[in-house]
């Protein structure tokens, strides 16, 4: 059986960087994501998750940078046998049946699994007679999953994946793909704006905006670093006292009340409130409210946890 844990090291990228023209899509994106994880890229639109994953996929070249996949550079053809890409368009042949598409898919893959891709399919009530350019747009999405789980890859790629699928079939989905992860050990990295179901699914983020890098690691280590700060603004301000003394990630001040995601350099304990106008309440923020901080702040100051820190780039600093 083809084994999908080579090392320790899924995706290596070092000073990763894709330009078009005068135009930077993606720059400076270094980082590693272990084995077996389930990933989520991040961020606003034209953020540089899509460009990522098409490095990822071969189908662009980067202009800046190396990327290893499996500890292999992806420039070398055989990473192809290791990866399978679910592009946000979900492309396939629509004069092929679904049965002529699930065949390419063993012709061209020796690792292919008929079984589970006929089993994803079939979940779905969708007939192999159909022709793809019949069916549905949740139908044709049900039918690629089958193709790239079928593939038995060491790493799923997937662009926006579940975006026209409804409710019960995400919900099915999302549960294989988890199970995949743990079963087989293949790593999975999705983009996705539904912020709640990367809370549900994912165990590694990857934030992204401005095509920067702004914050990468798991998600036990990442949302203990933050910390949710409510309370009376001093002079239409977040209180100075916190801004001085720990990493402001994004604020905003109502009236006489502030909100601020901060990134706690020491204790961080309530302060009643005063007839001064100061004084807070200190909560452990959820994983949606620091991605949408995140995002509505792309020039907050970059987090890299230690476990998602390239090694390359470690010792050359």
């Amino acid at each position: 059986m083809h084994d999908p844990s080579p090392g320790p090291w899924a995706i290596e990228a070092d000073n990763v960087g894709k330009r078009y023209r005068r135009r930077w899509a993606l720059q400076e994106c270094s980082f590693r994501l272990p084995t077996g994880r389930v990933a989520a890229m991040v961020g606003p639109n034209g953020a540089g998750k899509s460009t990522f994953l098409g490095l990822a996929a071969r189908l662009l070249q980067p202009t800046t940078g190396t990327l290893r996949l499996g500890g292999v550079p992806v420039t070398d053809p055989t990473v192809l046998t290791r990866v399978a890409y679910l592009a946000q368009d979900k492309p396939l042949y629509p004069r092929f049946t679904v049965a002529d598409t699930l065949r390419l898919g063993r012709e061209l893959n020796p690792t292919w699994d008929q079984a589970l891709a006929e089993r994803l399919v079939r979940s779905g009530n969708i007939p192999l007679s159909a022709k793809v350019g019949s069916l549905s747009g949740g139908q044709r999405t049900r039918v690629a999953f089958a193709l790239a789980f079928g593939k038995r890859p060491a790493l799923l790629l997937l662009d926006e994946p579940m975006s026209d699928l409804d409710p019960l079939a995400r919900d099915e989905l999302s549960g294989l793909l988890m199970a995949e992860a743990a079963e087989h050990g293949t790593t999975v990295l999705m983009s996705s704006h539904l912020l709640t179901e990367v809370e549900e699914m994912c165990d590694y983020l990857l934030v992204m905006a401005d095509g920067r890098l702004r914050m990468a690691g798991p998600t036990e280590e990442l949302v203990p670093a933050h910390a949710l700060v409510t309370g009376l603004a001093a002079d239409g301000r977040v209180p100075k006292e916190l801004t001085d003394r720990h990493t402001l990630v994004d604020a905003r001040v109502n009236g006489r009340q502030f909100s601020a995601l901060l990134r706690p350099t020491g204790p961080l304990a309530t302060t009643p409130a005063t007839t001064e106008g100061t004084g807070w309440d200190v909560v452990t923020p959820s994983l949606e409210e620091i991605l949408l901080a995140c995002m509505r702040a792309p020039d907050a100051p970059t987090l890299i946890v230690d476990d998602a820190e390239n090694a390359e780039k470690e010792a050359a600093a």
